[in-house]
């Protein structure tokens, strides 16, 4: 009897030690999944929120692309109609100005007029640049040599304003573009330089070959890019000049995305504005040469 006493206490106490036991083993297990939800649930929410960001992203991009197609019809229409009356108008000016050759004031005044069309003619080519949809005509070049042509069109006046210019680039760089186009680009970033430093100022002209394509950068010394302007300065017909199209950097953006590329512009520390524009290698035996 004292036996069998003994035998039930201790059922009795290991009972309840085995039931705790248990009860751990199912708390630490709902711990563990309760755990490995809440990182699935993180883990889900962040790939919604980047999913979220690049449909944004596409969506604006595509609304960009949307409004830049209609005001290129627009601007088409307008360009070429404009260009076909400014080639009349042209002639009968050169014709006038010969007839008047012996008339002072007179000529003062053509030469006015002409600088007028002249101007105009630059807004129409800026919008046939901006509306052109073609591929690039892609070809060597060399680097140096494209940069120094474009700063020895404007050599007069750079040496007016008293602008120094400097480029940065190897002499036996090529890579494979359309130079028409870049050259365009390039001529614009050049001219906005221009624009910025009436009163004197440095250019520097840098390019430079790495491993993903090539890098070609405009820097001056004017005042640099304002903040309120900043985020809009790519966007067509946006411009802070009295007397600008609006179409120069936005043509250079276009330039760039043609060729697989993208332009930035940023404020220097030193003071002035930086644009790159990047353009990556078209294979990888242009990369490997």
């Amino acid at each position: 009897m004292h036996m069998a006493t003994v035998n039930a206490n201790m059922s009795e106490t290991t009972a309840p030690m085995s039931s705790d036991i248990d009860m751990e083993v199912v708390l630490d297990a709902w711990r563990t999944a309760t755990e490995r939800l809440q990182q699935t649930h993180e883990v889900l929410h962040e790939e919604v929120r980047r999913l979220s960001d690049e449909l944004e992203i596409k969506n604006r991009e595509l609304a960009r692309k949307n409004r830049l197609a209609d005001l290129g019809q627009m601007a088409s229409h307008i360009a070429h109609e404009v260009r076909n009356s400014l080639m009349p108008i042209t002639l009968y000016l050169s014709l006038l100005k010969r007839r008047m050759a012996d008339d002072q004031q007179g000529l003062e005044i053509m030469n006015k007029m002409e600088a007028g069309f002249t101007a105009l003619e630059t807004t129409v080519s800026d919008l046939l640049s901006f509306t052109a949809e073609r591929e690039p005509n892609l070809r060597p070049f060399n680097v140096r040599k494209l940069l120094t042509d474009v700063c020895d069109s404007l050599a007069p006046q750079f040496e007016a304003q008293k602008i120094s210019v400097e480029i940065d680039a190897a002499t036996q760089v090529h890579f494979t573009a359309d130079t028409d186009m870049l050259r365009r680009s390039l001529l614009n970033l050049v001219l906005n330089s221009i624009d910025v430093m009436p009163t004197g100022g440095d250019l520097l002209l840098t390019a430079v070959l790495g491993p993903r394509g090539l890098e070609i950068e405009v820097a001056d010394s004017g005042p640099g890019i304002e903040e309120t302007s900043h985020l809009k300065i790519f966007d067509p017909f946006y411009t802070t000049k009295s007397n600008g199209t609006g179409l120069g950097l936005s043509i250079v953006q276009r330039v760039a995305e043609v060729h697989n590329g993208s332009v930035t512009a940023s404020n220097c520390p030193q003071g002035g504005t930086a644009v790159t524009i990047f353009m990556p290698y078209r294979d990888t035996t242009e990369a490997a040469a």
